[in-house]
């Protein structure tokens, strides 16, 4: 790839975010005047427009361009890392923890008292998982072995969730629980925010300090090791990383999956199949697509309105069925 178009790609997918980011703003379920709405706001006017605009549209807005940066940018790290195309921020089982962490906090009561218990209890329970996964890398546990601790997790925490919804006081607290794990941006608010993206940024200058060595890990890694990249601080790296962003992203948002699967693939032909060039291209995609999903289920006539989640499934189950039938016709 030349210079002039590995600076094209991130520009025009910037562009498509911010574009992406103010369509998310303007549109909902009812008109809103965004010109009196932002007046309002730097006017420090408490108008029924701004808000809408503070309270509604801005927090869901940010979030969609957060959660899609983390899940992109983690899935093309994973994949880099692991050398596997089928490869999603899942595999880690931060996904499935950060999920069981915020149904115990729903099961007991505690949302229903403190309107951060969700988040909160969403990521104390990817911090579990964290822990459990640093110290495997730390003892110098392979890439192997951590997917294999991963999957594990992955099991025990989905377990462990349907326990609780088998357990469920009453229908309508699992419906609940339902809901939330389908994944959605709705009803999020600026507190949500503030609590995740700390999290989600650090882990995403944790996973970009990884795209030199991503790069040398295509050669195999002895050579890796050999060109002075020690793989043991990378497997921390990310796999800390995609804790952190992934496990801020389930907190306020449930499960949104596929969007770490699909935008790798649709985005690698597109930087010369270079891991570490990857990784930009991936998070700034994975914006664009989470962004496009959360317009589509506020376009699509439905009440109450489609999760987020649904949607992300149904675009991406067919890709991985497409990519797995690929994958097999090549090695035949």
């Amino acid at each position: 790839m030349t210079t002039r178009a590995r600076l094209l790609l991130p520009a025009g997918l910037g562009l498509a975010v911010a574009i992406l980011f103010f369509a998310s703003i303007a549109i909902g379920y009812a008109p809103l005047d965004l010109g009196a709405a932002f007046g309002d706001l730097l006017a420090g006017r408490q108008s029924l427009p701004a808000l809408v605009l503070t309270e509604l549209r801005l927090p869901r807005a940010i979030l969609g361009a957060a959660v899609g940066f983390s899940l992109g940018l983690t899935g093309a790290a994973l994949q880099g890392l692991m050398r596997n195309p089928l490869a999603d921020p899942g595999i880690v089982g931060v996904s499935g923890a950060a999920a069981l962490g915020a149904v115990v906090a729903f099961y007991f009561g505690f949302s229903a008292s403190f309107a951060l218990a969700l988040p909160l209890g969403g990521l104390a329970g990817a911090a579990a998982a964290t822990a459990v996964l640093l110290v495997l890398a730390a003892r110098g546990a392979g890439t192997v072995a951590l997917i294999l601790a991963g999957v594990a997790l992955s099991s025990l925490a989905g377990a462990l969730t349907a326990l609780a919804l088998n357990l469920a006081p009453s229908p309508y607290a699992a419906l609940e629980l339902v809901f939330w794990l389908m994944g959605s941006l709705s009803d999020r608010s600026l507190l949500d925010v503030g609590l995740a993206l700390p999290f989600m940024a650090a882990g995403w200058l944790l996973v970009l300090m990884t795209g030199p060595a991503l790069d040398a890990l295509t050669l195999g890694e002895e050579t890796a090791a050999s060109l002075g990249f020690p793989l043991r601080r990378v497997r921390l790296l990310v796999v800390g990383g995609t804790a952190a962003a992934v496990g801020a992203s389930v907190a306020v948002a449930g499960a949104i999956g596929f969007v770490g699967l699909v935008v790798p693939h649709l985005m690698r032909p597109l930087v010369g199949h270079r891991p570490g060039r990857l990784l930009l291209a991936s998070g700034l995609a994975g914006a664009a697509l989470t962004l496009s999903a959360d317009i589509a289920v506020r376009l699509v006539p439905t009440r109450p309105e489609l999760k987020l989640g649904v949607v992300t499934a149904l675009i991406g189950a067919p890709f991985f069925l497409f990519l797995l039938a690929r994958l097999k016709g090549s090695e035949t």
